[in-house]
C-alpha cells in the first residue's frame, strides 16, 4: 500500500520514464499517462507489450517506469 493515498498525491509531478530504450523526463504526470495509453493502443506486438507495461507502472503512481526487466 503506498504511504500517501492516490488522491492526496499533486497532479503534476516529476516522472521517468523508459521505453525501448528511449529515456523520458516528464513534469507532467498525467501527460505521460495520456502518452503511453495512446500508444498502448494505436500499436501493436512487443511495443504495444512495452507501452502497456510503462502505463501499469504510471497507474500505480510510480516516479520511475520502465519497460525492462530488472
Amino acid at each position: 500500500m503506498l504511504k500517501i493515498p492516490e488522491l492526496a498525491m499533486p497532479r503534476t509531478r516529476k516522472v521517468t520514464t523508459v521505453c525501448n530504450g528511449k529515456h523520458e523526463v516528464w513534469t507532467d504526470y498525467e501527460q505521460a499517462k495520456a502518452y503511453f495509453l495512446e500508444l498502448m493502443m494505436t500499436t501493436e506486438g512487443e511495443e504495444r507489450d512495452r507501452a502497456e507495461c510503462v502505463y501499469i507502472q504510471l497507474t500505480h503512481g510510480l516516479s520511475e517506469c520502465s519497460d525492462e526487466d530488472e
